[in-house]
């Protein structure tokens, strides 16, 4: 959704206030997509800070279903997303620090709601998602969740460095 700001950029001191709807259902990050359970609508104050300059901040709550990362739960990761960025008029953009993030989510003087939010969803998405602090993950050898039981596969490891050892008694056995 594009929202214009013109009316903001050349007004100094005027403030505006928008509260739309997040449309999109999914989220993709790192080649995954995730499934939006619950969103609020994005509430945005566009605030304008000098000639050409806009604060833009805002918030919105979301709830995203995301794969625990030991045993493949699905768990539900709530996210408040909380922003507060200076957004510049077109005509001002080349004088834009180089080391200023570039502004892909602004098309001349309409702001891109849905790609300055994903970039927001972005950044706050969480490293790692786990159903619980102590989630024991699935067996490596049969795939089954270990937080709903032992599943009677053998778990013993044998020690790489008695490796040699266990040769030698097992050349003894061949006779």
């Amino acid at each position: 959704m594009l929202i214009s700001l013109a009316d903001v950029f050349t007004s100094e001191g005027k403030d505006r206030r928008e509260s739309i709807p997040f449309e999109p259902d999914r989220v993709s990050y790192m080649g995954n997509s995730y499934k939006i359970c619950e969103k609020s609508p994005v509430n945005l104050i566009f605030t304008n800070i000098g000639i050409g300059k806009i604060l833009l901040q805002g918030q919105m709550r979301l709830v995203l279903e995301i794969p625990c990362d030991r045993c493949l739960q699905v768990v539900h990761v709530p996210l408040a997303l909380k922003f507060e960025q200076e957004i510049f008029a077109p005509d001002l953009s080349g004088q834009v620090e180089s080391g200023d993030e570039q502004q892909n989510f602004m098309l001349g003087y309409e702001l891109n709601v849905e790609a300055f939010v994903k970039g927001e969803i972005l950044i706050n998405m969480p490293v790692k998602v786990l159903c619980k602090p102590d989630c024991k993950g699935i067996c490596k050898q049969c795939g089954h969740n270990l937080n709903e039981g032992e599943c009677g596969c053998d778990t013993f490891v044998p020690d790489p460095r008695m490796a040699s050892i266990k040769d030698i008694f097992n050349a003894g056995k061949e006779v």
